[in-house]
């Protein structure tokens, strides 16, 4: 009976090793948070994702030093304030080994704050608003194109159409106040008259006034450096006012799916810049989209890519360094030259991208074509947009 009895003591200690994860020693655990709810939920889900794909791609190749990669995640919320919170607690309670940033700028700003408290390198994904990498930093390196640079396409296009007037209309948040910055010094350098410059609250927007005041003063393009929701609505509104500029462009709203399943066939003709396409002649981007699509149900927009694309820095760096020690891996993504999903990877002294390439795409026949710069376009540039009435 003693023996029986020892027996089923010990299995039952096997059991519960069994269950608990990995000892913290025997793998690498990456901290981020991430916008599964409010306002930024489905944008940061995607994010997400593509991270989870990186992990599980290094963990299926073997290792990373020699170790399992595992991610801890929370849900910020969309908030700038609870994701400042929980990255606190990544880095002095889970005492992560390496850090990825939350989606968007304004929480990124929050975010690094608490990364550079603790002297922590943190690889910012979903953001590129420059004033993340105008506070004199030292451990925030980023993977996306500065915002300023967002709309260079765009602009470049309309004035070498002999489109002179524009309506510029910004969100207002760090990264859309930061692409309008760049749309004002861009028409400048070009002689282009911004007719109608005029910032919006996306949770107190009205956007029949907004539509009103620019219809009122006849531009030839719409330029708004907007989120997802935000276009959808304005796009509404200037059908069921009749504004029909020759351009409409947007940032983040026409780059992923969702804007055409909201708008349908009314989202034929307007054009939208996004970091990455998957007809861009990424490396490994067809590969990265079947699989994503078959383990998702959906193909992946940029900011699948974003979480992806940061993993494979954040590994290159790690790799390069050897090591997990914070002073080698911040040596290397400083200094590293490196080309992952998303392009290629550079940065200046303060961390900020200086390599990345922002393209302009635009729905045909109910599907995002890639349309400049020409050399990787899939489809001509259909101009100018069909107006309302003639639809």
């Amino acid at each position: 009976m003693k023996l029986w009895a020892y027996l089923l003591v010990l299995a039952a200690m096997v059991c519960s090793m069994g269950s608990q994860s990995a000892p913290a020693d025997d793998e690498i655990t990456i901290g981020a948070t991430v916008a599964l709810t409010g306002k930024f939920a489905e944008l940061g889900r995607q994010q997400f994702h593509g991270m989870r794909m990186w992990a599980d791609g290094v963990n299926a190749r073997g290792a990373l030093l020699g170790r399992k990669v595992r991610l801890i995640h929370y849900d910020d919320g969309s908030d700038a304030r609870r994701s400042a919170r929980l990255y606190e607690k990544l880095i002095t309670e889970d005492k992560v080994d390496l850090l990825l940033g939350p989606y968007s700028s304004d929480l990124t700003i929050a975010a690094s704050t608490v990364a550079e408290k603790h002297d922590f390198p943190m690889l910012a994904t979903g953001a590129g608003a420059s004033r993340i990498w105008a506070r004199g930093y030292r451990n925030i390196f980023g993977i996306d194109a500065p915002a300023r640079s967002y709309m260079k396409l765009p602009v470049s296009f309309v004035n070498e159409q002999g489109l002179r007037r524009i309506a510029l209309i910004e969100a207002d948040a760090e990264f859309t106040r930061e692409v309008a910055e760049g749309v004002r010094a861009q028409a400048a350098e070009y002689g282009l008259d911004i007719v109608l410059d005029e910032e919006y609250s996306r949770t107190r927007a009205n956007f029949a006034d907004l539509v009103r005041r620019i219809k009122r003063v006849n531009p030839d393009v719409v330029m708004g450096s907007t989120y997802f929701d935000d276009s959808v609505a304005i796009v509404r509104e200037a059908k069921a006012q009749g504004l029909s500029p020759k351009v409409f462009v947007f940032t983040v709203g026409p780059a992923v799916r969702e804007f055409g399943g909201a708008l349908r066939a009314d989202a034929e003709g307007i054009m939208g810049v996004a970091p990455w396409k998957r007809s861009a002649r990424m490396p490994g981007s067809q590969d990265f989209s079947f699989r994503y699509r078959r383990k998702y149900g959906y193909s992946p927009s940029y900011h699948a890519v974003y979480g992806y694309a940061g993993g494979q820095v954040l590994e290159a760096a790690v790799r390069l360094a050897g090591s997990l020690e914070k002073d080698k891996v911040r040596e290397q993504l400083g200094t590293m030259k490196f080309r992952s999903l998303l392009g290629h990877y550079r940065v200046d002294a303060r961390g900020e991208q200086t390599a990345k390439q922002i393209f302009l795409t635009q729905w045909q026949d109910g599907r995002r074509e890639l349309i400049l710069p020409e050399n990787v376009a899939e489809s001509p540039v259909r101009h100018p947009f069909i107006p309302w009435a003639a639809r």
